[in-house]
């Protein structure tokens, strides 16, 4: 087992994926790890989409210009959707929730990638007429989700084809911190 700050030098942002299928048991391991995400007043204003259908996979990944390619690739997706007007920190409660995804995927030998979706999208040269289209129209009408619900961002998860070094604690930025005051 990993400490945590070796978990934390370990992850990395993987994007390459063997064609392999998660097994169930990990699946819900990892969104265990997403339900006891931290919220503000523990309002907990989520909810996952987990995708695993490949045509699915393979039409988010176009739902932006650039980025979200990695999704084609990917045997597992979360969307993690929250719920804007049930607090004003939606989306550091959804980004935890997250975070806990991708370091779970880590610590069970998976990888990982977050893909941005709130406030991302399709340029016009792209999409379809020459207009450009929010990823989160495009993420929405594929996976059903109500209006009600923000799309914040896609967890791609999968078995590693691609290695990546854990961060080297001597190359942090401790300067960027500061004891006391600034």
């Amino acid at each position: 087992m990993n400490t945590f700050l070796q978990l934390a030098l370990q992850r990395r942002s993987i994007r390459k994926y063997e064609d392999k299928p998660v097994e169930q048991d990990k699946v819900q391991t990892i969104l265990q790890a997403a339900l006891a995400s931290p919220s503000s007043k523990h309002l907990n204003p989520w909810e996952f989409v987990v995708i695993t259908d490949r045509d699915v996979l393979t039409r988010l990944s176009a739902c932006r210009t650039y980025g979200s390619q990695l999704l084609q690739g990917s045997p597992l997706g979360i969307a993690v959707c929250v719920d804007a007007d049930a607090t004003d920190t939606w989306q550091c409660d959804g980004a935890i929730a997250a975070l806990n995804m991708l370091l779970c995927a880590e610590d069970l030998g998976l990888g990982g990638c977050w893909v941005q979706v709130h406030g991302r999208g399709v340029k016009a040269a792209d999409g379809p007429d020459g207009e450009d289209i929010p990823a989160e129209v495009l993420v929405r009408r594929l996976l059903g989700i109500p209006e009600k619900l923000t799309v914040l961002c896609i967890v791609s998860i999968g078995y590693k084809a691609e290695e990546k070094r854990s961060i080297n604690p001597e190359k942090l930025q401790y300067e960027k911190i500061h004891y006391g005051k600034y």
